[in-house]
């Protein structure tokens, strides 16, 4: 199988062309520099040329206040560039594998993780751009790969931040700042090394549709932060606060857990605890600073 990965140097594109790579896949890795989702012409030239089987687009439009004021450019990327994908993935019968979000869900009270047969309800921008983007694909395709994920974290960090979570985290009680994060949204941490993984078996059983992709278990941001400093022998000044404190511009889900019911049927076994994938995380970015 002859794979193209648009978006190999963004956080979830480095693990997953590695992973792909170390099993043998013929896999080529297009980077945010060279290939734009939302100009056809050049994603018409390039994929032409290669002529994939499956194409796993990682682009996205993720900055989620942003969205809020950058509407046009959130459907653009989020919807728009997905649909011109798919118009030349059926050009040449190819698969398409595309992520999206827990963030499709978020606008009703819920306690018990989503499944994929929640009917989705999103509370920003970015949420319903990425909705937008799932119902284009699940119009136009029938070889389609729908992923959503939830707060994902890799050793590449986020290209639009620049960091993630742990990161984040980490700097700031090395810097001795005085640390809030949010206890009300709840939500899975999830390892983008287990995602790679865990998308690399899935396409090996040719079964298109839509999965949830999490690891298991859930907590709240300010839950994560605090087994993040366990982990990393950290004790900085931390406090929990509300979203309403934080006051960002664009709402968020305050439960977005999701249950990856459609992988267990498909014959795949749940990704592991989150807490496990964020030791091995802990364990290796400190063996990366060591090279």
């Amino acid at each position: 199988m002859k794979i193209v990965l648009i978006g190999s140097d963004g956080q979830l594109g480095t693990d997953v062309i590695k992973y792909f790579k170390g099993k043998g896949a013929d896999i080529t890795g297009l980077t945010i520099s060279d290939i734009d989702v939302c100009d056809k012409n050049i994603c018409n030239d390039i994929l032409f040329r290669i002529k994939p089987n499956l194409i796993i687009n990682t682009a996205a439009f993720h900055q989620v206040d942003v969205c809020e004021d950058e509407v046009a450019k959130a459907f653009e990327v989020n919807a728009g560039g997905l649909k011109n994908l798919a118009e030349i993935a059926l050009s040449i019968d190819a698969a398409l594998m595309h992520f999206s979000t827990d963030f499709v869900f978020g606008g009703y009270k819920r306690s018990a993780p989503f499944t994929e047969d929640d009917c989705p309800a999103p509370v920003s921008v970015y949420g319903i751009s990425k909705l937008a983007g799932e119902y284009v694909l699940r119009y136009m395709m029938k070889k389609y790969y729908l992923l959503r994920v939830c707060g994902l974290y890799g050793h590449a960090g986020s290209l639009g931040k620049g960091y993630n979570f742990v990161e984040l985290m980490i700097r700031l009680a090395n810097e001795g700042k005085d640390i809030k994060v949010v206890d009300d949204q709840v939500l899975t941490p999830t390892s983008t090394k287990d995602i790679a993984e865990k998308l690399f078996e899935l396409i090996q059983t040719e079964k298109y549709g839509l999965y949830h992709m999490t690891n298991s278990g859930s907590c709240s941001w300010y839950e994560f932060a605090c087994e993040i400093f366990k982990q990393e022998g950290l004790t900085p000044d931390i406090s929990p606060t509300t979203s309403d404190a934080f006051a960002s511009k664009a709402k968020r889900p305050a439960y977005s857990v999701l249950d990856n019911k459609n992988l267990r049927a498909a014959g795949l076994a749940d990704l592991r605890p989150w807490k496990e994938s964020l030791a091995d995380y802990i364990k290796e970015r400190k063996e990366l600073k060591k090279l």
